[in-house]
């Protein structure tokens, strides 16, 4: 249940985040719908297919369709009040992207992959809806540049494993590496952290 809830929360924010993307570029209601739903569910899409999970996990759950409809129609009647568009989807973009990693790395171990290959289906799962979201958008995914984001969720995987090597309970696990992927990446924002570019400034 509590792994449940971690993955529509993630789903939440995720899909909130593509309405924001959608609102900027002024889609109409059912582009808008569009970009919440393949951001919500391209990570996971993506990581399902990738393990041999078919049909995909929201082709089976209705909850997650319906999780997707609610969030968008609440981002859309309340976008007055997400004035702040670009804080707004940073925001709900690192708590997806935090969220994302341990449900991607939960189905990793229980599909029994290494835990290398469960913290690149984690970093996958939190970061692919973002890259749909950001072409269709025309946009360059943020994943390219050179910002502290799949960074961020590969330093959050490998501290979930570090973790389970010590006696705390599993539901504490999740919730710990999660904040670690969301701390990291807003650091990163607000000190202007980035990797080092490969081109001259």
């Amino acid at each position: 249940m509590f792994f449940q809830i971690i993955d529509i929360l993630g789903t939440i924010a995720f899909a909130i985040s593509g309405v924001l993307v959608a609102l900027s570029k002024k889609m109409d209601p059912f582009g808008v719908f569009i970009i919440a739903f393949v951001t919500a569910v391209g990570g996971g899409t993506l990581r399902d297919v990738l393990i041999g999970q078919t049909p995909v996990a929201w082709m089976t759950n209705m909850t997650y369709v319906y999780v997707i409809f609610g969030a968008t129609l609440f981002a859309v009647l309340f976008k007055s009040k997400l004035n702040y568009l670009r804080t707004s989807l940073l925001l709900f973009d690192t708590i997806g992207i935090g969220l994302y990693t341990v449900v991607g790395i939960e189905k990793g171990l229980v599909a029994s992959l290494h835990p290398l290959i469960c913290i690149a289906l984690g970093t996958m799962t939190a970061c692919f809806g973002g890259v749909i979201r950001d072409i269709l958008c025309n946009e360059i995914p943020v994943i390219f540049r050179k910002e502290i984001y799949a960074t961020a969720c590969i330093l959050g995987g490998s501290t979930y494993f570090v973790l389970r090597e010590l006696p705390i309970a599993e539901n504490f696990i999740f919730v710990i590496a999660a904040v670690v992927v969301i701390v990291i990446r807003l650091l990163a924002v607000r000190f202007k952290i980035s990797l080092p570019s490969l081109y001259r400034e």
